[in-house]
């Protein structure tokens, strides 16, 4: 007898050394008599960079009220940018890049310094407009990259970004810091990210034209080795956004079959360890969303 899948994901977890959460969702009505896949799916959890997908939908929301344009330039200077591993902090002289391509950045390779451009043109009211508008009341988004690592330094008693993720990255330290609290850090729950792509894809959230522009960005993410590992086929789409920081690894995104009802699956989880690589952890996120959303696929849609 095949054993639930709320069962085999929490064992997928167990065994890769994590505490794991996940919800998944058919897109669509939720009226069809297909219930959700769940672990622990209305659990506060912290969102890493998955906060950048609301912030996403703040920016096209200004797009299509006309606030800014899409084409309009900003200049970016690499030495005043928010450091991270990819993006235009990396860069070694000043660029000019629209908003829409700072959005790219932002969402393909996890920019932080992109994020945090994008978010001082938006405002954070924005971002807490979209999240009440599409009823997301526990997702809570409390500040930018920029200011994740300013309290970092601070619960970490560092005196640079860099002390503070090496510190962060020390199996040995024994202090917590609010980077891994929902209580403190942004935060939000499975099943509001399930909620929050269900509305990207049925053109909810913002314009259909801006809906568009957001799943293609999406699906050209570059990070293979998470919920796209458990999809290793040419013919399935999985457009997503990835999160990380210390031991907690996340990512929330649509998984599409050829002729089916994609499905929306977020999974959130927290190491034992906070080594900065554990591949095992990104396999287990892949196999998670792979058991859930084997489990929802619709077949073809005639």
């Amino acid at each position: 007898m095949t054993s639930p899948p709320e069962k085999r994901i929490r064992d997928v977890f167990a065994d890769a050394g994590c505490i794991g959460w996940l919800h998944a969702r058919r897109v669509g009505p939720t009226d069809d008599g297909v219930p959700a896949v769940s672990v622990d799916g209305d659990d506060l959890v912290v969102t890493a960079s998955v906060y950048k997908l609301p912030l996403l939908v703040a920016l096209c929301r200004a797009f299509d009220a006309g606030t800014l344009s899409p084409t309009s330039t900003v200049r970016v200077n690499p030495a005043d940018c928010t450091p991270g591993p990819t993006g235009v902090s990396m860069f070694r002289d000043p660029v000019v890049m629209s908003w829409r391509d700072l959005a790219l950045s932002m969402m393909t390779v996890s920019d932080n310094a992109a994020a945090d451009l994008v978010l001082g043109g938006v405002g954070l009211d924005a971002v807490d407009r979209v999240l009440t508008d599409l009823c997301l009341a526990r997702t809570r988004i409390v500040g930018g990259t920029a200011d994740a690592h300013r309290k970092l330094v601070i619960d970490s008693h560092a005196h640079t970004t860099a002390e503070a993720f090496a510190a962060l990255a020390d199996n040995d330290d024994a202090w917590t810091v609010s980077a891994y609290d929902p209580s403190y850090a942004s935060a939000t729950t499975p099943q509001e990210m399930t909620a929050l792509l269900d509305a990207i894809w049925t053109d909810r959230a913002v314009s259909p034209v801006q809906g568009e522009f957001i799943r293609q960005v999406m699906a050209a993410q570059v990070w293979q080795h998470r919920i796209r590992s458990g999809f290793p086929y040419a013919d399935v789409t999985v457009a997503g956004k990835t999160g990380t920081i210390g031991a907690i690894r996340n990512e929330a995104a649509v998984v599409t079959f050829p002729g089916e009802i994609p499905v929306a699956v977020a999974v959130f989880t927290r190491a034992a360890r906070a080594d900065p690589l554990l591949p095992v952890v990104d396999q287990a996120i892949g196999r998670a969303a792979q058991i859930a959303v084997s489990e929802l696929r619709s077949g073809r849609i005639e």
